[in-house]
C-alpha cells in the first residue's frame, strides 16, 4: 500500500512540475529585443534595479526600482525596445 501511495505522489508531483513549464512564455522567434536590452531600455528610461522581468503576453514585463526608491511595474515591446508600461506598482 505504502509503494502505491509513494508512486501516486510522484506521478502528482512529477505532472504538476510538467505543467507549470507548459505554461511558461517564451520569447517569440521575431523579437528583436533580447532580455539584456530590454533592462538596458529601462536603466536609460531611470531604472536603478531591475527585480524581475520575464516574457509574457508578447512584451518583456516585471518589476523594477527607480531613483526615487519606488517599485514600478513595466512593459517592453520585443520589436523596438519602446517601453509600453511603465507605472507605479500598486
Amino acid at each position: 500500500m505504502k509503494a502505491m501511495t509513494r508512486l501516486f505522489t510522484g506521478l502528482a508531483l512529477v505532472g504538476a512540475m510538467g505543467a507549470s513549464v507548459a505554461w511558461a512564455d517564451q520569447p517569440g522567434a521575431d523579437w528583436k529585443v533580447n532580455k539584456d536590452q530590454a533592462e538596458a531600455a529601462l536603466k536609460g528610461a531611470g531604472y536603478t534595479q531591475i527585480t524581475k522581468i520575464e516574457a509574457d503576453d508578447g512584451h518583456w514585463e516585471g518589476e523594477g526600482m527607480k531613483a526615487d526608491g519606488k517599485q514600478y511595474e513595466f512593459k517592453v515591446d520585443p520589436h523596438d525596445g519602446r517601453i509600453v508600461k511603465d507605472e507605479l506598482d500598486n
